[in-house]
């Protein structure tokens, strides 16, 4: 199972199919992202296609001596698009192919559109997904959830994009869902009426052991987006960010011209392939033998082209040079500042801090650590207030959290009352179903103990995400179907082979790493993960916020003693000025339906 090659194979086949002659290739904003991440320019110009135009651009010229392939989304609006193209046809024969199902009334209006008859086809190649790496798809969709529950059109959204996933893998399968999750129940429903409505399109040659969707949410691991990662690519998004491959370095001190803007592609970018998933200390010593190798090969400035043999030896060497240098600078560029960023927000040391609070359950020594940390003035506010998440995840029971503590060194650190938000409002046993934080069987304690003792490199990589539990469990038939029950009254006997794993909120990079290990590890078990986006720290605190801001204010008031003065009664809905609350979730349970925001200087009175 391979998302990046099933995409590419359905665009090359959209190519092959138009036939040879220069072409145009026509997109909308997304499936430009969807072809972008699985194709360079220059390989698609060795294809004969020489233009690539947005539907949506209002300053196309007509190229009547050109052909056009039309990729696109099967949404409404490019639907009318492609009825005003139709009705005024600026090339002479149209390839059109859309990325998803398309209704047979909307493909009845665009024949109808097609008075010059310049059509000639019309297909559905199911690639309406992001393929990241080949064992990972992302939907690229922010803000997915209204509270606990879907975003109407992001469910719908979705539903579309995983089925496209089902499509191009040609699975037809099993599915189950996060129990505790309304989101993951509602999701499986809505994949699974997709299925029985278009049951022709998934009529696939039927396996020995069928094919299984396990549907999960983010809340249920809210640990593993806010840590800080070491291995190159999931770094690179935490520091940098990647968007479609992309990565943005027009900040970078004395960055050039020609490097503000650079593409990580594992297809396309032999030593980003090769180091993908290495830590940080391996990639500093392979850009070390890069560099030397590179020295090695570069042309000598005081060597002479003397015979007609070295100026072709030159000619054919320079194009190899030329891409090896680009790789070089690119490569040295993005590392280097990562380096300077590790070093300016002292991260080594955050990190490991992230760490123990992740893995390790010493509530002693992580209110001192934290507590020097957030005094140090080196640390950037996203890490302190990352830090303060963690914590309350870790410590959210714990009969002597300092947590409000916390929240007021942060005040004092300028942070804003709405980022200090987040560390009431994000994770938390109240919203998550399975035991994150605290094992409550013998079994358990005892593997979580040794955990700390054996099998981990180092003090960075300490922690594993939840997914790697329950993958595992999945994998060897022991995942509870009490959590994770089946859609529909079938189950599987046998262990499952093709397993298709789908985030609500978000995938992260160090999920994709446990997916891409547990492939290499586990003969004949292929596993593709995939969320509506890929998470890092940033987009985890950007949706957090989004979500709960349609919320009615609740104002917390710290009393002093440990306990909370409220400006609204969980009771009795109402201002309630008598009332004090222990800091206990059972009363942030109570108040989930609202907006908390941590402590203004003076209660704002609202009734819910």
């Amino acid at each position: 199972m391979n998302v990046t090659l099933a995409v590419k194979q359905y665009i090359s086949k959209m190519i092959e199919s138009s036939g040879p002659g220069m072409k145009v290739l026509l997109m909308d904003k997304e499936t430009t992202s969807i072809v972008s991440v699985v194709y360079t320019q220059s390989e698609i110009l060795q294809k004969e296609v020489y233009l690539f135009e947005r539907i949506d651009s209002q300053s196309r010229d007509s190229m009547k001596h050109l052909k056009v392939i039309c990729f696109l989304r099967p949404t409404k609006e490019n639907v009318q698009h492609l009825i005003q193209e139709l009705r005024r046809p600026k090339y002479s024969v149209y390839f059109i192919y859309f990325s998803n199902v398309i209704s047979k009334s909307e493909i009845k209006v665009l024949a109808e559109a097609d008075e010059q008859e310049v059509v000639a086809e019309v297909q559905e190649f199911y690639g309406d997904f992001i393929a990241v790496n080949p064992h990972l798809f992302s939907l690229n969709l922010q803000g997915v959830a209204r509270g606990r529950s879907w975003e109407p059109s992001m469910l719908s959204r979705c539903t579309q994009g995983l089925t496209s996933v089902l499509l191009a893998l040609k699975k037809c399968p099993m599915i189950r869902y996060q129990l505790s999750s309304d989101m993951s129940k509602r999701l499986a429903e809505s994949v699974k009426q997709i299925i029985t409505k278009e049951y022709e399109l998934f009529d696939f040659r039927k396996t020995e052991v069928p094919p299984l969707l396990l549907i999960l949410d983010r809340s249920d691991d809210a640990i593993t987006p806010l840590l800080n990662q070491w291995t190159y690519q999931a770094m690179v998004h935490e520091l940098l960010g990647l968007n479609n491959n992309r990565i943005d370095l027009s900040r970078v001190p004395g960055i050039s011209k020609d490097l503000k803007e650079v593409v990580l592609s594992a297809e396309n970018d032999e030593f980003y392939a090769n180091n993908l998933y290495l830590n940080f200390g391996e990639i500093g010593t392979n850009i070390k033998n890069l560099m030397e190798d590179f020295q090695k090969k570069r042309p000598k400035g005081q060597e002479k082209l003397e015979s007609i043999s070295d100026m072709k030896a030159f000619v054919d060497n320079y194009p190899q040079f030329k891409k090896m240098s680009g790789t070089v600078s690119k490569h040295v560029t993005v590392v280097g500042e990562l380096s300077r960023l590790v070093s300016e927000r002292k991260l080594m040391e955050v990190s490991e801090v992230e760490q123990e609070l992740a893995c390790q359950n010493d509530h002693s020594n992580a209110q001192q650590v934290v507590r020097r940390l957030l005094q140090n003035p080196r640390i950037s506010e996203l890490d302190a207030v990352r830090l303060v998440m963690l914590y309350a995840l870790r410590y959210e029971r714990h009969s002597s959290s300092i947590l409000p503590s916390l929240m007021e060194d942060l005040n004092r650190r300028g942070v804003s009352e709405r980022h200090r938000t987040l560390c009431w409002t994000y994770g938390g046993k109240r919203i998550r179903g399975s035991d994150l934080i605290t094992p409550t069987d013998a079994v358990s304690i005892t593997k979580q103990f040794f955990k700390g003792l054996k099998g981990v490199e180092n003090v960075y990589t300490q922690h594993q995400p939840l997914l790697h539990d329950t993958l595992d469990q999945l994998i060897k038939g022991r995942l509870k179907d009490s959590q994770f029950p089946y859609l529909g009254a079938s189950s599987l006997r046998d262990r499952p082979q093709d397993i298709m794993v789908f985030i609500i909120g978000g995938a992260t990079y160090e999920e994709a790493l446990t997916v891409y290990n547990l492939n290499r590890n586990t003969p004949g078990v292929r596993i593709v993960l995939g969320g509506s986006t890929i998470q890092n720290t940033k987009r985890c605190q950007t949706a957090t916020l989004s979500t709960h801001s349609s919320f009615p204010q609740v104002c917390l008031l710290p009393t002093g003693n440990g306990a909370f003065y409220t400006n609204v009664c969980v009771f009795c809905n109402a201002p309630c000025v008598c009332s004090l609350y222990p800091l206990t979730f059972d009363v942030l349970t109570a108040l989930e339906r609202y907006r908390v925001v941590g402590f203004p200087a003076a209660a704002k009175y609202k009734h819910y």
